[in-house]
């Protein structure tokens, strides 16, 4: 379920138009695209109508269903919105192309506290995270990697996912996701 940010961000104001017209596009009803991302209707139809304000985790689902990445529902990288799940901050630095894929790169910080899950995003995605203070335990449910300080993470993340801070103190890293063309 959906709840709002501690702190809403005014950056994620068109998310909800943006995730109705890529539904609509799809020819997909409402009630199959909340079912398919496993979230609830009211929330999937909250968000669309701007009454909530998604988490980082509703947002994985729903556009891993629609088959885009993260910043196709988010604003420009200009205004730099922050997304926020159960343990994870994530603000959107860049977006950048090449002839196969698209990137997305985030400065990111996870709260120590319980671990994140990620929904798996669409086939082919990796994840790239380098740790820059704390201890991160990220990567596949079935097979989690460690990382301090200067070390680097990477996984492909079409499984569902996580993301904890190994200890109290609060991981900071940078989150590089790679989403290759179709």
């Amino acid at each position: 379920m959906a709840t709002p940010p501690a702190h809403p961000d005014p950056a994620l104001g068109t998310v909800g138009p943006r995730v109705r017209a890529l539904r609509e596009e799809r020819g997909m009803s409402l009630s199959t695209l909340a079912r398919l991302a496993g979230v609830g209707k009211a929330t999937l139809s909250g968000l669309e109508n701007g009454t909530r304000n998604p988490t980082l985790e509703t947002l994985y689902a729903v556009t891993a269903q629609l088959g885009v990445p993260l910043t196709a529902v988010l604003s420009g990288p200009a205004e730099t919105p922050t997304v926020r799940g159960a343990a994870v901050g994530a603000t959107l630095l860049e977006v950048f192309s090449d002839t196969d894929a698209t990137y997305e790169l985030y400065r990111m910080r996870v709260s120590p506290g319980p671990a994140q899950l990620s929904p798996a995003h669409q086939s082919g995605v990796t994840e790239h995270v380098t740790v820059f203070s704390g201890v991160l335990r990220a990567g596949p449910v079935d097979a989690p990697l460690t990382a301090g300080p200067g070390g680097y993470l990477r996984w492909t993340s079409d499984v569902p996912h996580s993301y904890a801070a190994d200890g109290d103190e609060q991981v900071r890293a940078s989150l590089l996701l790679r989403y290759p063309r179709r």
